[in-house]
C-alpha cells in the first residue's frame, strides 16, 4: 500500500516538472510599460534640470526685507495717550502716542517772558542812544558856533591889531592924541581877551562833545549787548517749542504699526525704543546665494521670486546689487580661520533683488521675513 502511495506521488511531481518546462510564465505588459514610462520621465526631468541649471542659478535661502522705522521719544514724560493699536495702518504726520506737556509749556511761557524782557531793554537802550545822539548834535552844534564866533573874533583881533599899530606911530608924531591911542589900545586888549574867552567856550564844549560820544559808543554797545540777548532768548524760545512739539510722537512715514508695547501713565525715557513703523515703500528680496553660485551672475539679471505664501504666483524682479562682504562677516562673532584648526565652509553672499512690477497687487500683501525662493535668469 505505501510503495503504491509513493509511486503516485513521483508520477504526480514528474508531470508537474514536465508542465512547467513546457509552459513559461509570461511577463506582464503593464509593468513593462510603467517602466517605461517612469525611465523617459526620470530622464526627461534630469535633462531639463540640467539645461536648466546651465542658464540659471536658484536658492530658497531668500527672505522679505522692507524698511522698518522705530518710534523713539525724544524727550522724557508720562505717556497720556495712545492713540494707535496693533497692526493699524497709518499715514505720515498721524499722532500715535501723546506725552505729558505741562512742564513744556510752563518753559515756554518762561521763555517768551525772557524774550519780552530782552526786547525791552533794547528798547530802553535804544531810547538811550537816541538822546545821546542828540546831545551830541547839539554839542556840535554849539562847538560851531563858538567856532564862527573865534573866527569872528580872531577878524577883530587882527583889525584892532592894525588900528593899535597905526596909532602907535602916530603918537610918536604927536599926530593925534593920547585917548585916541588909549582908545585903539583897549579895543586891541578887548579883542584879545573876547578871542580867549571863545577859545576857552570851544575846549569845554569840545570836551563835553567827547564825553557824550563816549556815553553814546557805551550806550551802542548796551544795544548790541542787548540785541545778542534777544537772540539768545530767541533760541531758548524755540528749543522750548521744539520741545513741546516732541510731545507728540507721530508717524515717520506711511506704514504699518507693529505690536504696541505701551500703556497710559507709563514713563519714557529719551532714546527708548518703543514700537516700529513698517514703511508702506517697496519690499525687497535678499537672497543668500552660495560663493560659488556667483560665477555668472551680473546686476541687471532677471529673476522670478515665488513666494511661499502665495504658491503658484511668480514675481518679476531684478538683481541690484551685491553685499560687500558675506553674511558671516556681519555676524556678532566673524570667524577668525588664522585660529585653530580650519575647515573649508562654503559661504553665502547676501544679494539684493528688487521687484520690477510695481502694478503686481500682491506685492503690497508682503511682509518682512516671508520665505521666498529665488530663479536667477543667467542668460
Amino acid at each position: 500500500m505505501e510503495t503504491t502511495q509513493t509511486n503516485d506521488s513521483k508520477n504526480i511531481n514528474t508531470q508537474t516538472m514536465a508542465d512547467t518546462t513546457q509552459a513559461p510564465k509570461k511577463s506582464n505588459p503593464r509593468f513593462m510599460i510603467i517602466l517605461i514610462a517612469l525611465v523617459l520621465v526620470g530622464g526627461t526631468f534630469g535633462v531639463y534640470k540640467y539645461i536648466h541649471a546651465q542658464h540659471h542659478e536658484e536658492t530658497d535661502d531668500a527672505q522679505i526685507e522692507a524698511n522698518i522705522s522705530p518710534v523713539i521719544p525724544r524727550i522724557s514724560g508720562y505717556i497720556t495717550e495712545v492713540r494707535v493699536q496693533d497692526n493699524q495702518q497709518v499715514k505720515k504726520g498721524d499722532t500715535l502716542i501723546v506725552l505729558d506737556n505741562r512742564n513744556e509749556v510752563i518753559a515756554v511761557e518762561q521763555a517768551e517772558a525772557a524774550l519780552a524782557s530782552a526786547k525791552s531793554s533794547l528798547g530802553a537802550a535804544q531810547a538811550s542812544t537816541t538822546a545821546s545822539e542828540v546831545n551830541i548834535n547839539s554839542y556840535k552844534a554849539n562847538v560851531n558856533t563858538v567856532d564862527a564866533q573865534i573866527a569872528e573874533a580872531k577878524v577883530n583881533v587882527w583889525r584892532t591889531t592894525q588900528d593899535y599899530n597905526r596909532y602907535a606911530n602916530l603918537i610918536k608924531d604927536h599926530t593925534i592924541t593920547e585917548q585916541q591911542f588909549e582908545q585903539a589900545e583897549a579895543s586891541k586888549q578887548i579883542a584879545e581877551k573876547q578871542l580867549q574867552v571863545l577859545n576857552s567856550q570851544k575846549a569845554a564844549a569840545q570836551q563835553q562833545t567827547n564825553g557824550v560820544t563816549s556815553q553814546s559808543n557805551a550806550t551802542s554797545k548796551q544795544v548790541n549787548v542787548a540785541a545778542a540777548n534777544i537772540q539768545a532768548r530767541q533760541a531758548e524760545l524755540d528749543n522750548a517749542k521744539l520741545n513741546l512739539s516732541y510731545t507728540v510722537i507721530t508717524a515717520p512715514e506711511d506704514g504699518l504699526i507693529s505690536k504696541v508695547g505701551v500703556q497710559i501713565g507709563q514713563f519714557l525715557q529719551t532714546g527708548q525704543s518703543l514700537f516700529n513703523v513698517v514703511l508702506a515703500q517697496a519690499p525687497w528680496v535678499v537672497a543668500n546665494f552660495k560663493e560659488t553660485q556667483l560665477t555668472k551672475m551680473k546686476i541687471g539679471q532677471k529673476v522670478t521670486v515665488s513666494v511661499d505664501a502665495y504658491p503658484g504666483h511668480e514675481f518679476e524682479a531684478k538683481l541690484t546689487s551685491f553685499s560687500p562682504a558675506t553674511g558671516a562677516r556681519f555676524s556678532l562673532l566673524p570667524p577668525d580661520n588664522a585660529s585653530g584648526n580650519f575647515v573649508k565652509v562654503v559661504q553665502r553672499l547676501p544679494v539684493k533683488i528688487e521687484f520690477a512690477n510695481p502694478n503686481d497687487q500682491l506685492l503690497k500683501n508682503l511682509r518682512p521675513g516671508m520665505n521666498v525662493d529665488v530663479d536667477v535668469n543667467l542668460d
